[in-house]
């Protein structure tokens, strides 16, 4: 796995004590922790690299949780990245529908339990994980199929020519089926 393939976490909170608590829940995962301490701080955070998920506390000073969401959601480059809002216990019980609405993809309540959220950002890692080598997949196929159409495309032209080279467009033939093929397995 390379550096650009492991996926990496954006913790979002104003306090340092839910930072420090976060990252020794999380540390286990082996994944990149990068940490904000305000929406503002997020927003550059996410400009600068990609993260597989967002964990984003509501109540913050200056720009607080349901904006930093929406200006994440607002960004072609970020508006993929998952968002798992965190808040108090005791808040409005209308911060849930809000955090939902705002694109959240999940919301816990402080105090949370430590194995559901590794467990939750776990499956958002792994999502990012398999949506790599889905992309990879593609720029292979779309590579292999461009080739094709150049071969192809030589074929034709030799065909057109006088006199026809069989042996060669037979052994150019058995190298195309390869390439398609090999298209065809992945």
């Amino acid at each position: 796995m390379t550096p650009d393939d492991r996926a990496g976490i954006l913790l979002v909170d104003d306090m340092e004590d839910n930072l420090i608590a976060l990252e020794a829940v999380l540390g286990s995962l082996n994944e990149p922790i990068v940490r904000a301490r305000s929406g503002e701080e997020a927003m550059k955070a996410l400009l600068r690299r990609r993260f597989a998920v967002v964990l984003l506390d509501i109540r913050m000073p200056g720009m607080d949780g349901f904006e930093t969401a929406a200006n994440i959601k607002r960004l072609d480059q970020t508006k993929d990245v998952p968002i798992i809002f965190l808040t108090g216990a005791d808040e409005d019980a209308g911060y849930t529908f809000r955090g939902y609405a705002t694109g959240a993809a999940d919301y816990l309540t402080k105090p949370f339990d430590p194995w559901v959220l590794r467990a939750k950002v776990n499956v958002f890692l792994e999502l990012h994980r398999k949506n790599q080598q889905l992309q990879k997949l593609l720029a292979r196929e779309q590579a292999d199929f461009g080739e094709l159409g150049k071969r192809l495309a030589a074929i034709e032209n030799r065909l057109s020519e006088e006199p026809v080279d069989v042996a060669t467009l037979r052994k150019e033939t058995r190298e195309l089926r390869q390439l398609l093929n090999r298209a065809r397995s992945n």
